[in-house]
């Protein structure tokens, strides 16, 4: 597929502080790339550089063959932002808000539409302020696609919101992404990268410490898995120590948490309790996530 957006050596500094470090990769058209990693690490600077919005030192852009700041009306005309902290007049109705957006593009879709599709037909005649956060969201969001853009921004589009608001934003990116549209996200969720994501760039301290689709970063740490159970009896570790790709073994309570490695290690561990004769309940195991990979890559947690 062609690249809609390529970024070369971007950098960008605030006095001695080099919040963006030499920074390069490339979106394909039709994919959901994901910048991830935790707040502070660079991800809304290289948003806003590519944007347009944010001037840089050094470094190339280019969106759709488009120069975000020399070619900034017809780059505007093409493509759809939703930013990280975004604001509206509170008196102003949705309705009012839609039109007013509309009035900056040469086109725009059908506002009816957009309102039904995102669930705000009956919010239509609300103000602003009486919105609830998904529903503020989902507004951005139909202010990010009236113009029908080719390419999308979105920077930590669901943060605020509740599980369940979270999930219905991810169904609808991914609605979007069906609809041929190219998204550029920022989240420092990595559940939400995992699920949305084709292709995901993690980036700490203004550097890109990994690049590759979920799946392969994942399968490249070569981390192990976690097992967990609950007994209800006095449980010998050394039981367990004696099998193969087991890494250490620990006991919280009447938890047991099993770390390890191997093919087979679920079903060995099923097999050696039930030997055993070990009464055990809530058998569960944990496959590594870019979670995973972010604390390998960094040494650190990730942090809100």
């Amino acid at each position: 597929m062609p690249n809609v957006i390529e970024v070369n050596n971007l950098q960008k500094s605030y006095g001695k502080l080099k919040a963006v470090d030499g920074i390069s990769f490339d979106v394909k058209r039709g994919e959901i790339f994901g910048i991830v990693g935790p707040n502070g690490a660079g991800k809304t600077t290289t948003i806003e550089c590519i944007e347009g919005l944010r001037n840089f030192d050094k470094g190339e852009i280019s969106v759709l063959n488009l120069n975000p700041i020399k070619d900034c009306i017809n780059f505007r005309n093409r493509v759809g932002m939703q930013l990280q902290e975004s604001s509206l007049p509170a008196r102003l109705k949705v309705w009012e808000i839609i039109d007013l957006y509309a009035s900056f593009y040469d086109k725009s879709l059908n506002q009816k539409d957009l309102l039904k599709k995102f669930g705000l037909v009956e919010k239509k005649n609300d103000y602003f302020s009486k919105l609830s956060g998904g529903q503020k969201q989902r507004l951005f969001i139909i202010l990010a696609l009236l113009n029908d853009p080719d390419v999308i921004f979105l920077d930590e589009i669901t943060t605020g919101l509740d599980p369940q608001a979270r999930r219905a934003m991810w169904k609808m990116m991914i609605e979007i992404k069906n609809s041929g549209k190219t998204i550029l996200l920022t989240t420092h969720f990595m559940e939400e990268a995992e699920y949305l994501c084709d292709r995901v760039a993690i980036i700490d301290n203004g550097h890109i410490i990994a690049l590759a689709t979920p799946e392969n970063l994942v399968k490249n740490l070569n981390g192990c898995v976690q097992i967990s159970f609950l007994i209800k009896e006095d449980f010998e570790i050394k039981i367990l120590e004696s099998l193969n790709g087991i890494i250490n073994i620990k006991i919280i309570d009447n938890k047991v948490v099993i770390h390890g490695n191997g093919k087979n290690i679920l079903l060995d561990v099923v097999n050696l309790l039930s030997e055993s004769k070990i009464d055990f309940t809530n058998l569960n195991m944990k496959q590594p996530n870019l979670e995973d990979v972010f604390l390998e890559l960094t040494g650190h947690e990730m942090r809100d």
